[in-house]
Order: structure tokens, then C-alpha cells, then sequence
């Protein structure tokens, strides 16, 4: 697996409060999009993903040969992700404690991780991970946003959505307790596929019919084409990619 990843400020924003991770090596690629004000956000993000790495790269020795693949395996290595996510989310719940300029600091968090021929997926929040398959484009994750619940329950439309003034309610976040809860999910892989890790500064402005073909650009090119995307859309937050491809 090889990727490619960048972020960018946006145009209206005057600090970039996102922070990502791609290590091919190591097999984990993150994305994180930080809040709170005093640039609390920016070292929310980037604590949260020194956090999950840290775990990830002591604890995959741990769990021996990835193949065969067995699903004790694979729960297993779903904990240790999540394991990392809530460390992160007690470390910046601390911090918060310590320093009260950092009250209310927190991240979203989606994470990918390589596990042999599988991947290890963590959620919280609204960034966002897609597969392309086939000239196909999937959401692998779910958003924790009010919006998202609502539609689910069948409270609102999708049109409703798309005008509703509470587009940017996150319903978890990774610091804003000292607990959260961590959607975890595991997918095989397959060679030919494409995934995107982002930010909701980039999904915002993204149609899923859209995917497949910027990303068949392939690396650093399609990275640079979501970006400017999105700024040519509005840029109305952080704005951060990663292309994960398998060959």
C-alpha cells in the first residue's frame, strides 16, 4: 500500500486546526480535524494522532503475524485501535483539566489501519474514509453528527438536511469527555482499490459520483485535485487528504 496525503488552510480560515498521519510502513493512516478555540484545535488534532500512533507501533508486535487472518485476530487488533483512540481521548481530556485555555479542545478521528490483507477502521466524528472498488465509491465510516442521527431516525429529509442550520453538530468527539465511543469496522482488501481518508472541509464539498475518477488520477495528483476542489467550492474550513492505494 502506498499513499499520498496533504492539508491546506482553506480560504476563509485563518488557522489550519487539522493534522494527518500516513505511514505506509508502519500500515496506519490518520486524519484528524481539531475544535476549540486558542489554538486549542490544532494541538487536539496532533496530540490525538502522536496518541493512536504511539499505540499502534507498540502494540502490532504484540499481535504477532497477521496471517493467517482469523477473527480473533482481527478483534484483537480492533481493540488495540481503539484502545489508541481512547487514550488519546483521556490525554486531551487532561490536558483540558490542566489548562483551562483548553477547555472544550477536541478532534475528530478517522483511522485506518493495516492488519495483512485487511483493514482496521476507527471512527469519531465527521471526517470521513471511502473506498473506490470497481469504479465504485463507498462511505466506509458513519458521521457522529446530529444531522446524520436525525436522518437515521427518520426525523428529517435528505433535502431538510442539506439547509438544516445544525449541519455541524458533532455528537462525539475525541477529548470532550474522558470516555467515547469508537466505531470500529475491519475490510478486506483487494488490489486495485483506492481509499480516502478526510476531513468534512473536503467531503463537504464532495459528491460520492465524483470519486472514483479523481482518484484514478492516482497519488499526489488526485491529492491535489481534491484539494483545490474544494477550494474552488467555497474552502470554508481546513481542507486535509489522504490516497491510500493498493497494488
Amino acid at each position: 500500500m502506498r499513499s499520498y496525503g496533504a492539508t491546506d488552510v482553506g480560504r476563509r480560515r485563518e488557522a489550519n486546526e487539522d493534522a494527518f498521519l500516513r505511514d505506509d510502513e508502519l500500515g496506519l493512516w490518520v486524519v484528524a480535524d481539531g475544535m476549540g478555540g486558542h489554538a486549542a484545535g490544532e494541538v487536539a488534532s496532533r496530540e490525538a494522532i502522536d496518541s493512536i500512533n504511539g499505540m499502534v507501533r507498540r502494540g502490532k508486535d504484540m499481535l504477532g503475524q497477521a496471517l493467517p487472518f482469523t477473527e480473533e485476530k482481527g478483534r484483537a487488533a480492533s481493540r488495540m485501535l481503539e484502545g489508541g483512540v481512547q487514550a488519546a481521548t483521556y490525554l486531551l481530556y487532561a490536558m483540558a483539566e490542566l489548562d483551562r485555555g483548553m477547555a472544550g479542545m477536541g478532534t475528530t478521528i478517522s483511522a485506518m489501519m493495516r492488519f495483512g490483507n485487511h483493514l482496521v477502521v476507527g471512527q469519531v466524528g465527521d471526517s470521513r474514509i471511502y473506498r473506490v472498488r470497481a469504479q465504485e465509491a463507498e462511505q466506509l465510516t458513519e458521521d457522529h453528527t446530529l444531522i446524520a442521527w436525525q436522518l437515521k431516525q427518520g426525523l428529517i429529509t435528505p433535502e431538510q438536511a442539506k439547509v438544516s442550520g445544525q449541519r455541524n453538530v458533532i455528537t462525539r468527539a475525541v477529548g470532550s469527555r474522558e470516555y467515547v465511543q469508537v466505531d470500529t469496522s475491519i475490510w478486506e482488501a483487494a488490489v486495485g482499490d483506492a481509499y480516502l481518508v478526510c476531513s468534512d472541509g473536503l467531503h463537504g464539498y464532495l459528491k460520492l459520483e465524483e470519486i472514483p475518477a479523481i482518484l484514478a488520477e492516482g497519488g499526489a495528483l488526485a491529492v491535489n485535485r481534491l484539494i483545490d476542489l474544494a477550494n474552488g467550492r467555497g474552502g470554508k474550513d481546513n481542507i486535509t487528504a489522504i490516497v491510500v492505494e493498493v497494488c
